[in-house]
């Protein structure tokens, strides 16, 4: 009899095993995480509930601290890399071809517009002149002869005329060697400091060979790429801010210029901003922030963005509500905008003169009574 129980108890666990699929484990694993996680929300729900019971039960006022809201001005920024360059920097190159016989000045200097930089050699031009000039004596010599020979009716009109030519013409010549002089020595193009000299004494200077950067920082140009998205909130003589970290200083400056092309290759147009630099300590290339308003609204009633909450039904804030003379926790439902600096503005929701609550909001529920 025993044989056969347990020969029978055997054949039902082989039954009931062979009729277990083996993915019917991995289902009842997948819906009891399912009911945990019911659970568990249930679980959160349940001690909310609780809470809010027990202090409706207890009428425990929360001590909280508000604040009155009032209209101001809302404004917002954009802050956008700029690129410092000088008002004038030039690469001063020599006009004429010659090797630079002379510096005249040194890295460092202040200089001023036409002061001579360096001169180039200009024997062999000098040469030509001087030969050009022994020329130019004997034809003034031989007109005037001419001339007062033509003046007591002797000899013939044409030699006068000739005479007079060939003078003109060498003086022409003679002025046109002398520009060409002038144009060895090189000069400085504007006001500034002779930043870098490129070239040495005894070396070729050339039109195609720069000689030395004068550069002039008593007036810096900052530029800045904005993105096109702003191009009708951003108007010429609109305030702006230049920072400059390095320097811990911020400059308040109007917007010059506003470009008129659009980058196709990152979509944005470039403004220009022009700075006074009278301790000379803002430079080129000197890393740059500018700071532009893009939005403001006159009246705007603004909370700290911190203070609007999010649930399944939208943003919500919580608010004094003194209806049945008992001040009590109110969630209050709003639309916010634009916001600027952990500064949110309020476009629906909220009026001037209501009692937000600014500390302890994570205390309260809807109702909750207050203490202040």
């Amino acid at each position: 009899m025993k044989k056969i129980l347990i020969v029978l108890t055997t054949a039902a666990l082989l039954a009931g095993c062979a009729g277990t699929p083996a993915n019917d484990e991995a289902s009842k694993m997948q819906q009891l995480q399912e009911y945990k996680q019911q659970l568990s929300e249930l679980k959160q729900k349940i001690d909310q509930l609780e809470k809010e019971l027990a202090a409706n039960e207890k009428n425990e006022a929360v001590k909280v601290t508000v604040a009155e809201l009032t209209p101001q001005l809302f404004e917002h920024f954009i802050e956008v890399n700029g690129t410092v360059e000088a008002d004038q920097d030039v690469n001063v190159s020599p006009e004429s071809v010659g090797v630079i016989e002379n510096i005249l000045v040194k890295e460092g200097q202040q200089v001023t517009k036409g002061q001579p930089l360096a001169i180039l050699n200009t024997e062999t031009l000098q040469r030509s002149m001087d030969e050009m000039k022994v020329q130019l004596d004997l034809a003034t010599t031989t007109y005037n002869r001419q001339k007062n020979l033509w003046d007591q009716k002797i000899g013939s009109e044409m030699q006068l005329l000739q005479a007079k030519s060939n003078m003109e013409a060498l003086q022409k010549r003679v002025e046109s060697l002398q520009a060409q002089k002038d144009l060895s020595v090189v000069k400085a193009p504007v006001n500034g400091v002779v930043d870098i000299i490129f070239q040495k004494k005894g070396e070729i200077g050339s039109p195609q060979t720069p000689f030395a950067k004068v550069i002039n920082i008593d007036n810096i140009k900052v530029y800045a790429d904005i993105a096109e998205t702003y191009i009708t909130k951003i108007k010429q003589g609109d305030r702006a801010v230049v920072k400059f970290p390095a320097l811990g200083k911020d400059v308040p400056v109007p917007v010059f210029r506003i470009g008129n092309v659009v980058d196709p290759n990152n979509r944005t147009f470039r403004i220009r901003l022009n700075l006074n630099n009278p301790d000379r300590m803002i430079k080129p290339n000197l890393i740059s922030i500018v700071q532009l308003r893009d939005y403001a609204a006159e009246n705007a009633i603004v909370v700290p963005t911190i203070l609007i909450k999010e649930d399944f039904k939208g943003n919500y804030t919580f608010v004094v509500d003194k209806t049945d003379g008992t001040p009590r926790a109110k969630k209050v439902y709003v639309k916010p905008g634009i916001n600027n600096n952990n500064m949110s503005e309020i476009q629906e929701g909220l009026t001037a003169g209501t009692l937000i609550i600014t500390e302890g909001y994570t205390q309260v529920v809807d109702g909750s009574p207050l203490q202040y």
